[in-house]
């Protein structure tokens, strides 16, 4: 009833746990990003087919699954190798498919995100909701900051309210931040090129209100320290004991990047128009002065 679709590159240590809890489904596919380690070995292994393409972003990589992969059904669940479908999940999952009417065109899923055995939920502000549910060919995903969204969907969305795990951090912290160095550079172009209108901040969907409490909220002044305090005290991280204030710090750390990437790139943009604007009139004199040169050489 549902094929399940998972995004790897160099995932041998997380890809077994996440298989492992895909029984329920005869129609597991894994679209690797030329991985260097046994990552295909291991899909493969359990029986897994394997698809493979070069990775360009999260949106992308999911459209290309879309138009193609073969696989069993049209109902595709999207999962990372690092998030584990739990046996509530899929029951809540296979529930909702089955009952859905021909005009659904998927289902938002949120994620238990998991440090050190524990949940944080208020750490995390759970629940956050990600389209990873959807009938093929009536969703398509774009790409926002590291992430993705949904793009252009034909039909109604429903959420599936029993969330699966995700386990983040399994490759440790060093990973985690040299991960998000990355991504951060990705939020800080998508956070001033693509900023949503303000409107749908007050939007009820996570998918559309998200990215744009990201993109106006950056712009408040201090706002890496307010996200800490606003994870950390209001929305009670405290009660999660050190893992909950890790990834507090962390999360604040993250939005720290973004701000200076987003003033960097500012910078480096106003440089370049001022550079075009000076060299503007020395090239124009240039050209003048060779035309009057050919202009001699021709009389």
């Amino acid at each position: 009833m549902i094929s399940v679709i998972i995004l790897t590159k160099n995932e041998e240590a997380d890809l077994p746990k996440c298989l492992n809890s895909l029984s329920w489904t005869d129609d597991v596919h894994v679209l690797d990003s030329l991985s260097t380690d046994d990552t295909c070995e291991i899909a493969m292994a359990y029986g897994a087919k394997v698809t493979i393409n070069p990775f360009v972003s999260f949106g992308k990589q999911r459209n290309f699954a879309l138009e193609n992969i073969e696989t069993k059904y049209n109902w595709i669940l999207f999962l990372d190798a690092d998030e584990v479908a739990t046996p509530e999940f899929a029951a809540c999952l296979l529930s909702n498919v089955k009952n859905a009417d021909a005009n659904t065109a998927g289902f938002y899923c949120c994620w238990k995100m998991m440090l050190e055995n524990r949940w944080l939920k208020n750490s995390d502000n759970f629940p956050k909701w990600q389209l990873r549910v959807v009938n093929k060919g009536k969703v398509t995903y774009t790409d926002f900051g590291h992430g993705q969204k949904e793009d252009e969907v034909l039909g109604s969305v429903g959420y599936l309210k029993v969330p699966y795990l995700h386990y983040g951090f399994s490759k440790g912290w060093s990973h985690w931040i040299e991960r998000h160095n990355r991504y951060s550079t990705l939020e800080a172009i998508a956070r001033l090129d693509n900023i949503p209108p303000f409107k749908n901040i007050f939007s009820k969907h996570g998918s559309t209100r998200n990215p744009a409490l990201k993109s106006w909220l950056i712009k408040v002044p201090g706002w890496p320290i307010l996200r800490f305090i606003h994870a950390y005290v209001f929305n009670l991280g405290f009660i999660e004991g050190t893992p909950g204030l890790t990834y507090c710090i962390n999360l604040s750390f993250y939005e720290h990047m973004i701000k200076i990437k987003m003033r960097e790139i500012e910078l480096a943009r106003k440089n370049t128009i001022k550079a075009n604007t000076t060299d503007t009139p020395r090239l124009d004199l240039n050209e003048k002065q060779a035309m009057g040169l050919l202009h001699k050489e021709l009389s």
